[in-house]
């Protein structure tokens, strides 16, 4: 998963041509994908969870391909399970350390659900 510093990253506020910026009240099987890139994914509290969910029908049931960017109020401890829900890239909200958020990743070395970035659950993986 890519993390970005809070200041490396300008959101968008609105639609560009390769970028769709979804906030969380929005279906994200009903959107056009056409041409699109990257979706951002807006997080407005750390209690909101709703762009799990939009982030993981745009990778399992859509089949996007594209960046799915997690954006707003983005916590570190929140990032291993946004990239199993099919985040790709996360911006950090200001004031919080690049190092702090990637060595989140090294904590977990596996897990046995299945998940949108591992498809098989553990137990079905070759040995």
């Amino acid at each position: 998963m890519k993390i970005l510093a809070h200041h490396e990253y300008p959101a968008p506020t609105e639609n560009t041509g390769s970028t769709l910026v979804l906030t969380n009240d929005v279906n994200a099987l009903e959107v056009n994908l056409e041409g699109i890139t990257q979706i951002d994914l807006q997080f407005p509290s750390f209690t909101d969870g709703r762009a799990f969910t939009q982030a993981y029908w745009l990778r399992k049931r859509l089949k996007f391909a594209g960046d799915i960017r997690a954006t707003g109020d983005v916590l570190i401890d929140q990032l291993v399970q946004m990239h199993r829900t099919g985040f790709s890239s996360a911006v950090l909200r200001e004031g919080v350390d690049q190092a702090d958020a990637q060595r989140q990743f090294e904590r977990f070395a596996g897990f046995y659900q299945a998940d949108a970035v591992n498809p098989q659950p553990h137990f079905a993986q070759p040995l």
